[in-house]
């Protein structure tokens, strides 16, 4: 048996006799010696116990086994550029698979206009994206099972990158029955005393503490009645009229019934989602995805802060 190597040289000089029906001609388009070439031939044909080639001094033919062998060839040649094509874009990071994390505030705000670009962009990386709450995000990362968390920031722990992606204003979500939908912005300590829907603050205790800074500013502690798995659950039971909450201002996104949104007055807080990775496990599908997050960032959440009015 030939080697691999010796396998697609040979299929190579096959294609080109086989297409010109002239050893002249193909040796001139392989740029090889014509009597290397016919040596080549005879080695194939050799190889393969099979005469490819009926010729003489005049004229080259294919015999029918000849023919089978050219498409296999076709094929075998088409199928190998490919792979050397595919190699080169893995190597780029234009051909890979990526594991992200997202927690609600990142999927109800810029998440899908940033995968959407990415996958435009770079549609032979396959993305599997998995809802999961910061904590449980911070522990993917650790353990390799996701390669970017969407998370709710600050993120201080060691061995990990982040960029800000979105930077969000404070919201209050209440009943649209509720007496203080009056106010087109509320003071936070207007909250003070009225019951509160939140999510469960073993889940939720990244976001959590950031509420509660924002209420202990204010000067109280924000009275919690119920809990919810996500934001959904959240909405859910406010609409049921048991309670309100302070989110985020991507609850805007969300469609339901029964609620009104009010801006906080008065408020200059803010709440950072970031992409957060792990910096000494870097493939080049996160590279290129890195990369395409900078960039991302430079032209929407630097436009969005340098056109926020002077506090």
């Amino acid at each position: 048996m030939v080697t691999p190597t010796c396998q697609i040289r040979h299929m190579l000089y096959f294609v080109a006799v086989a297409e010109t029906l002239n050893f002249r001609r193909a040796a001139q388009r392989l740029n090889i010696a014509q009597p290397a070439l016919s040596r080549a031939i005879r080695q194939l044909e050799e190889t393969l116990d099979t005469r490819l080639l009926e010729r003489s001094n005049r004229w080259v033919e294919l015999t029918e086994a000849g023919r089978v062998f050219l498409d296999g060839c076709r094929r075998t040649l088409l199928s190998a550029e490919k792979t050397v094509r595919d190699t080169h874009k893995a190597r780029a990071g234009e051909i890979g698979h990526l594991a992200i994390g997202y927690t609600d505030f990142a999927i109800s705000g810029a998440l899908p206009e940033i995968m959407q670009e990415f996958r435009s962009r770079f549609p032979e990386v396959t993305v599997d994206l998995a809802h999961m709450f910061t904590f449980t995000q911070l522990q993917a990362l650790e353990a390799g099972d996701i390669q970017v968390g969407f998370m709710t920031g600050p993120v201080r722990q060691p061995g990990l990158e982040h960029v800000t992606v979105q930077d969000e204003r404070l919201v209050v979500i209440l009943p649209e029955s509720h007496p203080l939908t009056r106010l087109r912005a509320i003071p936070l300590a207007r909250l003070a005393g009225e019951p509160f829907v939140t999510g469960h603050a073993a889940h939720w205790r990244h976001y959590l503490s950031h509420m509660m800074a924002v209420c202990q500013r204010a000067g109280f502690r924000p009275r919690i009645v119920q809990e919810a798995f996500n934001s959904e659950g959240i909405f859910g039971l406010i609409a049921a009229n048991m309670g309100l909450t302070v989110h985020t201002e991507c609850a805007r996104n969300y469609f339901r019934k029964g609620l009104a949104i009010r801006p906080l007055k008065d408020s200059s807080y803010r709440v950072p989602t970031v992409a957060a990775w792990r910096s000494t496990e870097v493939s080049p599908a996160l590279r290129r995805f890195i990369e395409f997050i900078g960039e991302w960032v430079k032209t929407h959440v630097a436009t969005d802060i340098a056109s926020r009015p002077a506090q």
